[in-house]
């Protein structure tokens, strides 16, 4: 028989009953969680919005956002404004902690919502680090929204039978490949 003893210390016991540690790190119920958390490497994030040929007159929408890099590198380095979205109050907290750290407050927004509830229909940019499942529930809404011209930028996962415009597949820094799809707004929804 095998027998398994778990050791927890008394700061562990502790941030895993504390009503705060719990409220933070409860996803919005209401809230379909459309891919797992993995943060987005910077080599890719640097990519990504070159890729979508960003500028400062873009409005950068990033839905499942994270921490917020793509955001906060759209606004640090392009000077565009940007608006991160997400179900998990501790990625939220931690999109604010980043951006109050780059400097880039005044361009930058984070909100605790549902991407499929969210209203994208001012972004010129979206960005998408999402499973290709939800990707595809998000196309209608997108195409439905989106004014001619944006783009949208997805990494690793395309949106059905929808053609990229342009794919790129590359080695990340970390020798991993990778692939960056996008699409340009046309006016026609697509189910």
């Amino acid at each position: 028989m095998l027998t398994l003893t778990l050791i927890a210390t008394g700061a562990d016991l502790q941030a895993q009953t504390s009503p705060a540690s719990t409220a933070v790190s409860q996803k919005r119920p209401d809230a379909p969680q459309l891919a797992p958390y993995v943060p987005t490497p910077q080599d890719v994030v640097d990519r990504m919005l070159a890729f979508a040929a960003v500028g400062k007159d873009d409005l950068v929408v990033d839905l499942g956002c994270g921490d917020g890099r793509i955001p906060i590198t759209a606004a640090r380095t392009y000077g565009a404004q940007g608006i991160g979205v997400d179900i998990d109050p501790q990625r939220i907290a931690e999109a604010n902690a980043n951006a109050a750290a780059a400097g880039v407050t005044h361009l930058v927004t984070f909100k605790l919502q549902d991407a499929m509830t969210t209203d994208v229909s001012q972004a010129t940019v979206v960005t998408l680090y999402l499973l290709s499942s939800s990707n595809l529930k998000l196309r209608p809404i997108l195409t439905r929204q989106l004014k001619p011209g944006a783009r949208i930028v997805a990494h690793n996962f395309a949106m059905g039978d929808w053609e990229a415009e342009k794919i790129e597949t590359f080695q990340d820094k970390e020798g991993r490949s990778r692939t960056i799809y996008r699409w340009t707004a046309d006016g026609r929804v697509r189910q």
